[in-house]
């Protein structure tokens, strides 16, 4: 299993969100390159970073710092938040950026993913955050009407490889993460399930590293000091 280490940004800045609330956001370091620095050095081959304010107005406000990023570590990157047209989608991956990430365009326009896979592939993974078992859109900020696992089947049967799978109710929360729900995932679906939300101890990592699922995004808990992040890759693989 692959550790993610997370850089959630907002205003160029490596910020996190409780709950996926903007009122309860907390600044980690206004120098988000050198936190990616610091995950290079920590061994880490893949780095998951978020627009936040991209995900609310459907932009690309923190661009800069994104391919600033890549350019600094050279590490695997992957993008999300705001990506809604086949013109980011490019924007990213012609910037030198490893793989995009689609969550409320996954929703609202399942023909633009299937366009997106028709013409990159691998390099398009999807976003699904689930809100008391449905899918929540932008931002996080409105539940769908669209249930979790049939949204799943039907990302599968497009083509998507990627799902990066986050519990709402658990990200940011410290409370560990929602096991059940990806030991489901991983045997309902053959898509690299990628675990986010709640990550908050290497307890949380042997046991996702034991559902065989290909990721775990660790946010949080590593911003706190709560898990080692040298240790997390280690015990991961």
């Amino acid at each position: 299993m692959l550790i993610y280490p997370a850089i959630d940004l907002y205003g160029g800045k490596a910020v996190r969100l409780f709950k996926g609330d903007y009122a309860q956001m907390t600044i980690y370091n206004d120098n988000p390159v050198a936190v990616a620095e610091d995950f290079a050095r920590s061994g880490a081959q893949c780095i998951h970073l978020v627009d936040l304010e991209g995900a609310k107005e459907g932009t690309t406000p923190n661009f800069e710092t994104v391919t600033a990023i890549k350019g600094a570590t050279g590490l695997f990157c992957e993008i999300g938040g705001g990506i809604r047209s086949m013109e980011t989608i490019e924007k990213y991956l012609s910037a030198g950026i490893d793989r995009v990430i689609l969550g409320t365009a996954a929703v609202t326009e399942p023909g633009f993913v299937q366009e997106a896979v028709a013409q990159y592939g691998d390099k398009i993974a999807v976003g699904i955050d689930i809100k008391d078992g449905y899918v929540a859109i932008k931002g996080w900020t409105v539940k769908s009407e669209e249930n979790a696992f049939d949204f799943c089947e039907k990302m599968q049967k497009i083509g998507v490889k990627t799902l990066i799978c986050t519990d709402i109710s658990k990200d940011g929360a410290m409370q560990g993460t929602n096991r059940a729900l990806y030991r489901k995932l991983s045997e309902r679906f053959n898509m690299d399930i990628i675990a986010s939300g709640g990550v908050s101890t290497i307890d949380d990592i042997t046991h996702l590293a034991g559902l065989n699922i290909h990721g775990a995004i660790v946010g949080k808990a590593y911003y706190t000091g709560a898990i080692n992040l040298k240790e997390a890759i280690e015990v991961a693989k």
